[in-house]
């Protein structure tokens, strides 16, 4: 079996496609199609004059699922992709497992079900045969798992990316697999070979909402006030939303006072990074941030941001002067409390 994201193994060949059924499961859209273009991909490598084609489960009928499953009469190669296999036909289970029983020889069959219970019947019969390969993609969650998969693109291309320079290319770009992945892609093209640094994913998508957000909670609860303004006030200027600017503080404000409340911090980085949910890399920067903090502090932190969150959202007439205010108030609390 081959992962249906391209970074954790090789592409089939084509034996490993003609002649037998893939089955391609999971809510991952874009790991799902890059599996059926795989598919494709190696059944033209094989034969360039082989014929695709691709239906909706719901609408074939037994007689065309019969003439997409074969060889046609201008080609003995083909490459038949059946997509939203949970609305199959009922009537229509059997003689696809027949088919999936022994397939035809130079016919590559492809079958596409977007997860959930329905139709789990059939999958677990298909499971069971030996001329099926299951291809899962499955669903990526929290920041992590898009880092990890950030950074697996990376690897396909032959390069690599610091740890801080993924995170910062999440928070830039947001979470779709898809923009991740043709964000990898452009960078290893511009530095073929070269380990990609947060100095050069914020030369490319600093500019993103999300990524200037970021940059003032950093600076601001590193206690660098004027540069937390300075992005303030580029973020603001560039369209950046307030309430993600108190979005993000909100985090760092949070990860700080996680911090100072673990009874593991004077500990391994590792033990830490699992009590506090982050990344082991960015344990650094936590214990950086909270050496001008106490408790009594952060919790004078955590209730401006709450009141700055709630008059972005609806009290404060002017959204600039508010998140300047909490820029301020904060850096005022870290200096208060070194």
């Amino acid at each position: 079996m081959w992962q249906a994201c391209r970074t954790m193994a090789q592409a089939p060949s084509a034996s490993q496609v003609l002649g037998r059924v893939t089955l391609v499961t999971g809510k991952e859209e874009f790991l799902n199609e890059r599996t059926v273009s795989s598919v494709r991909q190696a059944v033209r490598a094989h034969d360039a004059d082989g014929e695709f084609s691709e239906a909706l489960a719901s609408e074939l009928t037994a007689s065309s699922l019969e003439e997409m499953s074969a060889p046609s009469l201008f080609s003995s190669t083909r490459c038949a992709v059946v997509r939203s296999l949970e609305d199959l036909p009922e009537e229509l289970h059997d003689r696809v497992l027949d088919y999936a029983k022994a397939p035809v020889e130079d016919v590559a069959l492809v079958l596409m079900h977007g997860g959930g219970s329905k139709g789990s019947g059939l999958l677990t019969k298909l499971r069971k045969l030996a001329s099926v390969t299951e291809v899962k993609a499955a669903e990526v969650k929290y920041a992590s798992g898009f880092q990890e998969f950030a950074k697996g693109e990376f690897a396909h291309w032959g390069a690599r990316i610091a740890p801080e320079a993924a995170e910062f290319l999440v928070v830039a770009v947001g979470q779709d697999l898809r923009a991740l992945a043709a964000a990898a892609h452009q960078l290893t093209s511009d530095f073929p070979g070269e380990q990609i640094t947060l100095d050069v994913v914020k030369r490319y998508f600093g500019g993103r909402a999300e990524a200037k957000s970021f940059a003032v909670a950093d600076a601001v609860m590193a206690g660098h006030t004027a540069q937390a303004l300075e992005e303030l006030r580029w973020a603001l200027d560039g369209g950046t939303a307030g309430v993600l600017v108190t979005s993000a503080v909100a985090g760092s404000v949070r990860s700080v006072a996680k911090f100072l409340g673990s009874t593991t911090r004077g500990g391994r980085d590792a033990d830490l990074a699992r009590d506090l949910g982050v990344p082991p890399w960015k344990v650094k920067s936590i214990r950086s941030q909270a050496r001008g903090w106490d408790e009594e502090g952060i919790a004078e932190a955590l209730r401006a941001v709450a009141r700055a969150d709630a008059d972005i959202k609806g009290a404060a007439h002017d959204a600039n002067y508010t998140l300047e205010r909490l820029v301020l108030t904060i850096a005022g609390l870290r200096r208060s409390h070194r």
